[in-house]
């Protein structure tokens, strides 16, 4: 294969990132013409197309594939100016994806010496069950997953386990279910908060509780971390939420807990694509995806035992 124009290349990451033609060459400080240019250049070099010229844009196949180089070569461009004690471009970001809980709890501090360092992280959130999803497509280069198999071209490191807990209000749990606790016969008329339509936690919780298969929810949606625990803090309904995001209001008294003993267990893990080490050949340094994965590593939460004190 020939070379391909590193130029290019961004044009389709800031393309994907960016949704159109006119916002791409905002970005890049060029002209759109230019923008199409330099991707019908591309194209013609890889004698097929990359981009379905759609609202939103999408990706071809051979889009994706070239997506995935584009992202790992500004990743090793990164790492080339920080050991060359260069200015680190802006436009280099560096996308991964993370689930909101992790993101609403652990993972900000975590990334924070990176930050000070003047890496140009981007944060891209959905549900740990499907973040994998962008590393695969290349619209990441590293992400926070349940998956524990490395995907093909990447490696993986695990990371944490992250307890949800079911949670709810002391004046929902005294008007909706009562001093006997939750049983089958609560689940006609007690709603769960959930986060969004992917979200499962609470079946998982119920079958673990309630020795239930495929329950059936009454369901209140909180696309939010912090605006979740709210929501069941104000009564909306019960909340399976991270023992990271509730345990102080519990132990305040504000949310209490239903069932101690059961919990559903987060297997979380780290996965990044696989660089050329030839960049950091003759140095001691880790290459950026590497510093990543330890300072996530480094920053998971120390969770403590779940309890009402």
């Amino acid at each position: 294969m020939k070379l391909l124009d590193p130029a290019a290349l961004d044009c389709l990451a800031a393309l994907v990132d960016e949704g159109s033609f006119e916002r791409a060459a905002h970005r890049l400080a060029i002209t759109q013409s230019a923008v199409s240019q330099r991707l019908r250049a591309l194209e013609m070099q890889m004698g097929q197309p990359l981009v379905v010229r759609s609202r939103p844009l999408r990706l071809t196949g051979p889009g994706q594939v070239l997506l995935r180089y584009a992202r790992q070569l500004q990743a090793l461009r990164s790492d080339v100016a920080r050991d060359l004690g260069e200015h680190i471009d802006i436009e280099d970001r560096v996308p991964i994806a993370v689930n909101a809980d992790s993101l609403a709890t652990w993972v900000l501090p975590a990334l924070q010496p990176l930050v000070d360092d003047g890496i140009s992280l981007e944060l891209i959130v959905d549900d740990q069950d499907f973040t994998h999803d962008w590393l695969r497509e290349g619209r990441v280069l590293g992400c926070v997953s349940t998956l524990a198999e490395a995907l093909r071209g990447c490696r993986v490191t695990p990371l944490c386990t992250m307890r949800y807990v079911a949670v709810a209000s002391p004046a929902f749990v005294e008007r909706m279910i009562g001093p006997r606790g939750l049983s089958h016969r609560h689940l006609a008329q007690v709603p769960f908060v959930v986060f969004n339509r992917k979200d499962d936690a609470q079946a998982q919780w119920v079958e673990r509780a309630l020795d239930l298969s495929s329950p059936r929810l009454l369901q209140r949606y909180v696309p939010s971390s912090e605006a979740y625990v709210q929501a069941v803090e104000r009564g909306w309904g019960i909340g399976v939420a991270a023992w990271p995001l509730v345990r102080s209001r519990v132990e305040s008294g504000r949310l209490q807990l239903l069932r101690p003993d059961v919990h559903v267990p987060v297997d979380l893990h780290w996965h990044q694509w696989k660089l050329a080490d030839a960049v950091s050949a003759g140095t001691a340094r880790p290459g950026l995806l590497d510093r990543i994965g330890a300072a996530l590593a480094a920053g998971v939460p120390q969770e403590g035992p779940i309890s009402m004190a």
